[in-house]
């Protein structure tokens, strides 16, 4: 189970590990956000993480802590929160959130991000800035339970997968 803010490289960091596991890979984001950007209801995106968790093996990239409690955090063998500095995740995410921007990339669900999304109220940018203060002061003591493996350096997060024992690529699931 990966935490973080946007920008942090949970995505790719999740996905990088599922491969290197053989393990299914879930992202909350593509559950969460339907056909026109309509929200799952906690009930509809429980549900369905639920059946996820029930799984021997998987990795899930996020935790909604705001629709689902712990119920991820408390599923998972292992929590990772990556914690990188603003000065590393803030032009990622403005790159990200750009080339998504330009090109038209669909994120899920036939959804695109636009320039009306990126400077309104709803920004993922200004989500993130906003967050980002509160959620290092305040994840040490809510994780804490968890016993989170906390990367705070691009160095740290490789390190981590590069200790993760591989699987041969052909028994790697889709």
């Amino acid at each position: 189970m990966l935490a973080s803010a946007s920008g942090n490289g949970k995505t790719t960091f999740a996905h990088a590990l599922a491969v290197r596991l053989g393990v299914p890979f879930h992202e909350l984001d593509a559950l969460n956000h339907g056909p026109g950007w309509t929200e799952a209801t906690p009930d509809e995106l429980a549900s369905a993480v639920r059946a996820i968790a029930a799984d021997d093996a998987w990795v899930i990239d996020g935790a909604y802590r705001g629709k689902l409690g712990d119920l991820v955090l408390e599923s998972a063998d292992t929590v990772v929160w990556l914690d990188l500095p603003l000065r590393v995740w803030l032009p990622r995410l403005l790159t990200r959130t750009t080339r998504r921007v330009v090109y038209g990339e669909e994120l899920w669900n036939g959804n695109r991000e636009t320039l009306r999304t990126t400077f309104s109220r709803d920004s993922v940018v200004l989500h993130a800035l906003h967050t980002h203060r509160r959620r290092r002061r305040d994840y040490p003591l809510q994780l804490a339970r968890f016993h989170p493996v906390r990367l705070r350096s691009q160095a740290e997060v490789d390190a981590f997968l590069a200790a993760v024992p591989g699987v041969p690529p052909d028994s790697v699931l889709p």
